[in-house]
């Protein structure tokens, strides 16, 4: 689940970014994170999503509080809305499929912590740090 979308950051600014991050995870207690069912987002954007059923209203004030920084702060396309996309940009039937697929999916797990990823624009998204909620 993503609580910020991909933004630049100058690595110069990198330190007092996992300094903010730090503080907003200690500002938060662990919680329950329940994911049911398929939602999606056409005819927008070409996504399916499973579903927050519980766990929303801290998955909201997380994503605000992160981008509250001054390095964090980026123009978004859309309102924040706690989801795990499954499928984007893909053939209509395929969207359909995955829709119908995971509509009876159900997961609840605890959420204590959250993670910053970082890309060097050559390989993948990589995991660079995780922040734990409540410490």
């Amino acid at each position: 689940m993503t609580l910020l979308g991909p933004t630049e950051i100058q690595m110069a600014s990198l330190p007092a970014v996992e300094q903010h991050l730090a503080a907003v995870a200690a500002a938060h207690l662990p919680f329950t994170l329940h994911l049911r069912g398929t939602g999606t987002f056409r005819p927008v954007t070409q996504v399916v999503f499973v579903a927050v059923a519980a766990g929303i209203s801290e998955c909201e004030l997380l994503a605000a509080a992160i981008a509250a920084s001054p390095g964090l702060r980026r123009t978004a396309r859309f309102p924040y809305h706690p989801h795990v996309t499954v499928a984007q940009d893909v053939a209509a039937d395929a969207l359909d499929k995955v829709y119908e697929d995971l509509a009876d999916f159900s997961a609840m797990f605890e959420v204590d912590a959250f993670t910053l990823f970082s890309h060097s624009g050559q390989a993948r998204w990589q995991p660079r740090r995780d922040f734990r909620l409540g410490t």
